[in-house]
């Protein structure tokens, strides 16, 4: 009877073991199931069509959490995953200039945050047009004097976002459609405004001849009025004279007038010497 009662004995451990075992599977499994907190703030920003994404890491991330990003377009039903997005680290900002290949389309973006463990939900941004959305700067100016005119020509500034979507098919005039010039007088800061159709060269006219003017331009699209003025640009319309011609003229008109002062001097002088020597009693 005693022997049977050892056998048990020695048996409920074995048989307790795997209980153990499935414990401890259970407690990683939990582990590995915790959600990290989702990134915040995912929005898409962009400037002459160059197009990034930006988030801040959810409350609570872990410092050692990594990010991805992925995107959709309006037309399809599957995300897909952005080359040069898929590990980054909190602070880092993707560039979708090459993944948002249509400009005249609609695309999303979402980013989620994972560790070798764990990972969090997707957090979404809101629907983004290239063309409409972006903020575009203003072009290349240069501006050179005509007379009684300013001649101002206009440039597609050379980003790799505008120059991309020129090589998409993007129209330059969709792009560029009114350039809005205001031009002040350097000299008692007179102004005025024009609105022209986009042309790389424009002719600003009925100014005064040399004299200096200084001309801001910014440009809107035919989607979009998102517009960024640029610094001013200053030229005369015509050469000015130089200051040495400025030294020479005062010169001559101190001489002219000096030569005039003695002049006058001597007619008054001459005059009444005249009166006197009419007034000199005779010798009879």
């Amino acid at each position: 009877m005693m022997g049977l009662w050892m056998l048990l004995l020695l048996h409920l451990p074995l048989s307790n073991a795997p209980l153990i075992e499935d414990v401890g599977e259970e407690c990683d499994l939990n582990v590995v199931g915790v959600s990290l907190p989702a990134p915040s703030n995912v929005s898409i920003s962009s400037f002459n069509m160059e197009h990034t994404v930006s988030f801040l890491p959810g409350p609570g991330t872990p410092s050692n959490t990594h990010f991805t990003v992925q995107i959709i377009h309006h037309r399809k039903n599957s995300w897909r995953p952005v080359v040069g997005c898929l590990d980054l680290m909190a602070g880092q900002i993707c560039n979708l200039t090459r993944a948002f290949k249509n400009p005249y389309s609609h695309y999303k973006a979402r980013v989620q945050a994972f560790t070798p463990t764990q990972k969090s939900n997707w957090t979404v941004s809101g629907w983004f047009k290239p063309l409409s959305d972006t903020v575009l700067g203003p072009p290349d100016v240069s501006v050179s004097g005509c007379g009684n005119c300013l001649i101002l020509q206009l440039r597609v500034p050379a980003t790799s976002g505008l120059q991309q979507g020129l090589q998409l098919g993007l129209q330059l005039k969709d792009l560029y459609r009114e350039a809005i010039l205001h031009v002040k007088r350097t000299r008692d800061g007179a102004e005025f405004s024009l609105n022209l159709p986009y042309s790389e060269e424009n002719v600003i006219t009925y100014l005064q001849p040399g004299v200096e003017y200084c001309v801001t331009v910014s440009v809107t699209g035919l989607f979009n009025s998102n517009l960024v003025p640029s610094k001013p640009y200053c030229a005369f319309t015509s050469p000015p004279p130089p200051r040495s011609s400025l030294y020479v003229v005062f010169g001559l008109l101190g001489a002219f007038s000096l030569l005039g002062f003695l002049f006058i001097g001597l007619v008054f002088h001459g005059g009444q010497l005249s009166f006197k020597l009419l007034r000199k009693p005779s010798g009879n």
